[in-house]
């Protein structure tokens, strides 16, 4: 088995440390150094954020949850909100969040939710 890292590039470590404690309800699980933090999401799957302004607000991370309402209203109550939804066949949605650089990572799952076009 090996291990998946997935690398976001922040153009302000300790701003971009404290949204992804927001997003991820806790702090990171280790910190290699003082300018990257990383956080465990499942069995052998990291993110970590990593000072590197010269290529932020590129990347883009998807993780499949269990539950996408629970997820929504528990990073909701923690003061971040949902930047954008899709839909997909099957009752799957996609909820994308922006972080202070304009990274992308977003949470999908069948959901109840449902789709307007209001």
């Amino acid at each position: 088995m090996s291990d998946l890292f997935s690398g976001v590039p922040v153009t302000d470590f300790q701003r971009s440390l404290g949204w992804y404690e927001l997003i991820f309800g806790r702090k990171p699980d280790f910190s290699p150094h003082e300018t990257e933090a990383v956080w465990k999401l499942a069995d052998h799957q990291y993110v970590y954020i990593v000072l590197a302004p010269e290529h932020a607000g590129h990347a883009i991370l998807m993780q499949m949850v269990e539950s996408l309402e629970s997820t929504i209203e528990a990073i909701a109550q923690r003061g971040l909100e949902v930047g954008s939804r899709e839909f997909f066949p099957n009752e799957i949605c996609k909820v994308t969040y922006l972080d202070p650089d304009g990274n992308k990572l977003s949470f999908g799952g069948t959901t109840n939710i449902k789709h307007t076009d209001a």
